[in-house]
Formats: structure tokens, sequence, C-alpha cells
């Protein structure tokens, strides 16, 4: 067990964590949460002892090693096999089956296995030390965001990797359905102090704001009691008869704690602005083809694709497929070597891309390269978006040069807000996100007018968003006219469900199994698949039907909460104008009308305590029932 005690750490006036005490128990899966610059990676250091805390004690058990996703990229191996496996404890150090399964999971070919690490992309070499790091089986592993270097089927069988890890896990990520899908407990980081819970971050946040709303409704009513005590001392001080109990109610004031107003935190704000667009066709594209190198296979071939108004169309796939590729040629930044695209004269597209970030003016500042977006905004506008990018007064005015990747995509999605448009092409653009901007984010995507093309591998988005898909797999590009889960349960991955359970390669010194039964016939195998999507599909109906009036209650109630604290709020203001204008009658009816509305707010909170907790029991059983399905399918 790993205990951490009143754990201080500062950098300069910036306070990270104050008077912090969590354990880390066997066999924990911890999902670390919290805002950009809340100190998430800083606790990992911290861990590491990469760092060293200003005051309190971090306990570690002797021998207890951990394992850290490095984004430092040095190899001393001639293969990606070789170099994987120097991440094998020394007791495994010939077992090269253990890294060429988790290299294969992770998106490496066979033939890859054999190619030097210096020849692949940035991202792929990041893969390789995460498999290092997987495959080191360490007591506690350490992932910091490692789903922004994944395709979404290597991050679908990371998902099913880490709910069979046997030890324990801290994991940061904005994924939030993948991090509630392998977690077992939620580490929130939040106005410098660190809770732990056992569950998954939605349990977190709902106990996190009721927390809030009960502190914020008490600071309330605790002003007011101390305006009426106020007002009696001051109006009855020089009553001799009522000395006495003046100076009671003085003392009872002194000894009276301050609640503290609770400081607001900046969080990222997205609203799109849209351009009108009055035809039916905003673009098309016919036999459309692109590759980059000549007598290399083409990337795109022979696509055709007609965009209307009010779309949501998804490209997903492996990575190196030509997504991105993809989005360029429909932004304008690429021309096509076969076919064309026609756009109408009325399309304004914003297109944000992470390769788009090197069209930033290094020597601009933050609020120039705003301006520059739209030069008819004025610089109070530019200045309000910067705000809502944070990057809040004096940090405006900061120069491009000087900013971290994650502040340069927040500058790019920043001129997104300044130009209206009626499509937007976004490729990937939750990397550097929290999870509550990702929640921003997705929300303004779904009130967007406009028409969306969108690259993403964060399935949360994909089953809110996706109506139709553009699949990059089976080495061509598919036109899907239907949703995510539909697309999963009609058609899936191509070989996803192998990469678990792929064998050793000939001469690699694997565990010794037993003789396999009798393969199945390919018609008993595509019978077994089908009934399993039916199955799927079966769990996924009845899961809507039950949750659904759930969810529909959930919402009525918060609602009603909501009209309640409206209310609340507009006879407070009532009772301070009665106390001005002494209106006797009226100081008695609304005080009782008060204590009213906040018994039913009380009443409704624990209606919603209760609801909520039905909708994660039966949300938890149907998730049961799909990991049953998974475990019989495998």
């Amino acid at each position: 067990m790993i205990k951490i005690s009143n754990l201080d750490k500062s950098y300069g006036p910036q306070t990270l964590f104050a008077g912090v005490s969590f354990n880390i128990n066997a066999r924990e899966r911890i999902g670390l949460v919290g805002r950009n610059g809340s100190g998430k990676t800083t606790l990992f250091r911290l861990l590491l002892k990469q760092e060293e805390p200003d005051r309190g004690e971090i306990s570690i058990p002797k021998h207890y090693r951990m394992g850290y996703l490095e984004q430092h990229l040095r190899f001393s191996r001639a293969t990606i096999l070789e170099e994987a496996c120097l991440g094998l404890p020394p007791e495994q150090e010939y077992d090269h089956w253990r890294a060429e399964k988790i290299l294969s999971g992770l998106g490496f070919s066979a033939a890859d296995m054999h190619r030097r690490p210096q020849e692949f992309s940035g991202g792929y070499q990041i893969r390789l030390n995460l498999t290092k790091t997987l495959v080191s089986a360490p007591d506690l592993l350490l992932l910091d965001e490692p789903t922004n270097y994944l395709d979404i089927v290597s991050i679908r069988w990371l998902e099913k990797f880490l709910r069979a890890w046997k030890r324990e896990f801290i994991i940061i990520t904005h994924d939030r359905q993948f991090m509630d899908s392998v977690i077992s407990h939620t580490l929130g980081i939040h106005r410098c102090k660190v809770r732990k819970i056992a569950g998954g971050t939605g349990k977190l946040y709902a106990q996190r704001l009721q927390e809030e709303t009960v502190h914020e409704k008490t600071r309330l009513h605790e002003e007011k009691k101390q305006r009426e005590t106020e007002l009696f001392i001051r109006r009855f001080r020089a009553k001799a008869r009522l000395a006495g109990l003046v100076q009671s109610r003085i003392k009872t004031l002194e000894k009276r704690p301050q609640l503290e107003v609770l400081e607001q935190i900046a969080g990222i704000e997205f609203s799109f602005p849209y351009a009108d667009f009055p035809a039916h066709i905003m673009l098309e594209a016919t036999q459309l083809g692109f590759h980059y190198h000549p007598g290399k296979p083409w990337l795109i071939e022979d696509m055709h694709l007609a965009l209307g108004p009010r779309e949501r169309i998804a490209v997903i796939g492996r990575n190196g497929r030509g997504k991105s590729t993809l989005l360029r040629l429909l932004a304008g930044g690429l021309s096509p070597l076969a076919g064309n695209i026609r756009r109408h004269g009325r399309l304004a597209a914003g297109y944000f891309g992470q390769t788009h970030v090197a069209h930033l003016h290094p020597e601009n500042t933050v609020e120039d390269e705003l301006l520059s977006a739209e030069p008819q905004q004025s610089r109070e506008r530019a200045r309000a978006v910067a705000g809502a990018m944070l990057f809040a007064q004096e940090q405006a005015l900061k120069k491009i040069a000087v900013l971290s990747g994650g502040e340069k995509s927040r500058v790019l999605l920043g001129r997104l807000l300044l130009q209206p448009s009626n499509l937007l092409l976004l490729d990937e653009p939750t990397n550097h996100l929290d999870m509550e901007s990702c929640e921003s984010l997705l929300e303004a995507m779904q009130c967007y007018p406009g028409s969306i093309v969108f690259v993403t591998h964060d399935e949360l988005f994909l089953h809110t968003l996706a109506e139709k898909l553009l699949v990059f797999d089976r080495n061509r590009v598919l036109f899907y006219q239907g949703g995510y889960q539909q697309f999963l349960d009609e058609i899936g991955w191509e070989n996803e469900e192998t990469f678990s359970n792929r064998a050793p390669a000939a001469g690699s010194s694997g565990p010794a199994t037993p003789a396999a039964p009798e393969a199945a016939s390919p018609e008993k195998r595509q019978g077994q698949k089908r009934e399993t999507r039916q199955e799927r599909a079966r769990i996924i109906q009845e899961k809507s039907k039950v949750l659904r009036p759930l969810e529909k209650r959930i919402q009525e109630v918060e609602h009603m909460i909501g009209n309640l604290e409206k209310e609340i709020c507009c006879n407070e203001g009532l009772m301070v104008k009665a106390a001005e204008s002494a209106d006797r009658e009226a100081l008695a009816e609304l005080p009782k009308k008060s204590r009213d509305l906040h018994a039913q707010v009380d009443f409704l909170f624990k209606e919603l305590e209760k609801i909520q907790h039905e909708y994660d029991a039966k949300a938890g059983q149907y998730e049961k029932k799909n990991r049953a399905l998974e475990k019989g399918d495998a």
C-alpha cells in the first residue's frame, strides 16, 4: 500500500496541493481527474520521486516497482521487438512473445517487428514506449494520456488489457468513457485537495456538485443570519434593558465560522458562430484519390461524398490510413490527385487540425492570432474569446513561440469561435483538453446548426454525435449509413478480437498450451458471431428501455431543483427589500416561504440521489452483461 500524508506542493504563488492525504491499496485501478494545470502530472512525478513535496510524506513499500509511460524517445536496439523486450523483467527476459503480443495489440504488424524504431513516426514510437511499460509488469502502472497516440482499435485493445490488469494502476485521460470502463476508483484533484472514491467519474462529479451546492446554500443562509444579528445589535445596542442580550449576540457573531465564497474555476467555453447556408449540397467529392508517394498504395481511392446541411459524419480508422489527409483535402489544404471536390459558393468551412499549429505565426501574440482569424471582430471580442480559451488578461499577450502544444491547440480552437461557419472540419479536437473541456466541446458540437466532419478516437463522441461514418478499414474507405454502435454490431473492426489472443510467433518461447479443440467451420463461426451481435443488440435495446425513463426523471428533478433555487434567490431578494422597508407582513410570510422552498429542495436532492443510485446500479448490471458477452465471445 502507498500512503500519502499531509502533502503540500507549490510553484511560486501557485499552490497545487495543500494538506493532501490518501492511500493506494492493492489491486486498485484509479482514474486521476482534474482540470489542466491542477497537478495531475505533478502527482505522478512526486510518486516517482522525480520531485519532492514541500511538506508531507509519501510512503512506498520496499521493492515496490512503478512503471511510467515515458515521452522521451531514446532507443538502443536494432528492431522494434528487441527494443520492446528491454522492458521485460529479469525472470521473463526470454519471453519475447509477451512483448510481441502487446506490440500487436497496439497496432504493429508482424513485418514491423523487425524494423528499426527510428523508421516509425513519433506516435508509433510512443506506442513502443507504452509496450515497454506494459510488458515490465510493474506493481503500479502510471499512464499519462496514453490514448493520445493510439487509434481507436488500439484503444479498444488497451481497454481490454487494463480490465485484466492484476495489480494497481493510475491513469490520466480526457476520454471519460475509456476511463470509466477500466477503473475501480476515481481520484479527483479540486481546489488544491484530493478526494478518492470507489466508482466512476460520474459519481465523483455528482458528489462534488452536491457538496458545493450545499456549501453555497449554507453560506448564503449564514450570511442572512449574520445580517439579521448585526441589524439586531445596531437597533438595540443603546437599550440598557437588552444589553445582556446584545452582548450575547455579539459573542455569537464573533464565534460564528465564516464560510468562504468558492472561487469560480475557469473552464473552456465553446460556442461556434454559424453562417447561414441556403442549398442542399455543401460539398461534393467524386472519384477522389490521393497518395503522398508515387508507386505507393493510394491512401484514398475512388471515394464519393456528398455533404448536406446539418450532417454529423465521423471519420474513424487506424492511424496512418488517411483520415487527416481526407480532412485536409476537404478543407482545401491539399489538392486531390484524382477526381475533384466541388464546393458551394456560400460554404464557410472552419478547420482544426493538429498540423495546422505550424501555420500560427510565432511572433504573434494570442490576441493577434485571434484577431487575424476574423479582422472585422473587435479587440474586446478577441480578448473575450482568449479568456474563454483560458488566456485571461496578460496571458492573451503571450507570444505563440512560448506556448506549449496544448496551448497552441487552444488558440486554433479559439479562432473557430470567431469565424462564422456552416461546416466544421475537426481533426482530433479533444487532444490536450481536460475532461470538463471535452464535455463543453461535445455540448457545443451538439448545438451547432451546421455540418460537422470530425476525426476522433473518443468513443463517447462517436456514440453521442456520429450519424454516419467514413471508416478507414480493410484497406478501403467505407461510407456507413448509421451510428457507431450499429457499425460495431453489424460490421466491427477487422481482426480486432485476435489482438488479445494472438499466439506467439514461430520460434518464440511462449508458454505451453493445451492442444486446441477441433476448429469450428467458417459457417459455424459466422453463426456464432451473428448470435453474439444479436445478443449485444438485445442488451443495448433493453438497457435503453430501462435507463431512458430514469435519465428523463433525473433531468426533470434537476430542472425542478434549478427552478426552486431561482425562486429561493428571488425570495431572499424580497426579504431584503421587506427588511429595508420594515414591511412586517412580508417579514412574517417570506421566511416561512423560504423554509418551505428549502425543504422542497432538500426532498428533491434526496430523490435525485435515490434515482441516481438506481441508475448506477442498473447501468452496472448491463455493463456486467456486456463484459460477460465479450468474455464468451473471446
